[in-house]
């Protein structure tokens, strides 16, 4: 995991790389002040965009374990500041080798925040380098089973099937997001980015807790999860 994100965030810094390129590689000739002036005389509401993750469909397509993938629904302010949101759905189904534990759960899942864009000086740029914040939240319930355990309280002897049904679940986390979102055609674009997510609370069962949360990944205290977004601008 550290190996995929350390190449990820390497390509991150090749992109951003590009679009720190001279202004003159992009056509543009303003001055620092002539850029300043035009973002004040800017309309402060600048379009909406609707997009989707696909990293987490491909994941699954290979081979994975957990489907997870979101609508993403972010208007532009000035250029600089995008509130977004994002209702996502995940699941998971899985037998583990190493104890036979078998866990699922399948549930939607809903994120709120915002991100700023750090070049919202430039919009003569093909994209632009943002980062943000998110509130994430999720309501579930899940299956867990495995093995037969034997009852303490009888030597041994008597034999307890493990099999809760139904366990309900709620949890909350934060995300701190670095990405990059690159125009490609007219109003489509591209978008990639790192998370890093610290979760907030989860809601355990009498006889478990959940293996998998929805739009936050494997139950821990935290984790990373790298995104990959197709966009389109909306005309309006």
């Amino acid at each position: 995991m550290k190996k995929k994100i350390s190449r990820y965030i390497s390509l991150l810094l090749i992109l951003n790389s590009m679009l720190l390129l001279p202004s003159y590689a992009w056509g543009q000739k303003k001055s620092k002040e002539e850029l300043k002036a035009d973002y004040k005389a800017s309309p402060f509401y600048q379009g909406s965009s609707i997009g989707i993750e696909v990293a987490g469909l491909a994941n699954h397509l290979i081979g994975g374990d957990i489907l997870s993938s979101e609508i993403i629904l972010q208007s532009n302010l000035k250029n600089r500041f995008f509130p977004t949101v994002e209702i996502g759905y995940g699941e998971t189904d899985v037998i583990h080798d190493t104890n036979d534990m078998h866990y699922k759960t399948s549930a939607p899942f809903f994120r709120i925040g915002m991100d700023y864009n750090a070049f919202y000086l430039k919009p003569y740029l093909p994209g632009y380098l943002y980062a943000g914040l998110r509130y994430g939240m999720t309501s579930f319930t899940y299956d867990i089973s495995g093995p037969t355990m034997n009852d303490p309280n009888y030597g041994g002897v008597i034999q307890i099937p493990y099999e809760f049904k139904g366990n309900k679940s709620n949890a909350s986390w934060i995300e701190a997001v670095v990405g990059i979102k690159v125009k490609i055609y007219k109003g489509f674009c591209m978008g990639w980015a790192v998370r890093y997510k610290r979760r907030v609370n989860v809601t355990n069962a009498e006889n478990s807790e959940p293996w998998y949360i929805p739009g936050f990944g494997k139950n821990a205290s935290s984790s990373f999860n790298l995104t990959y977004n197709l966009i389109y601008n909306l005309p309006f």
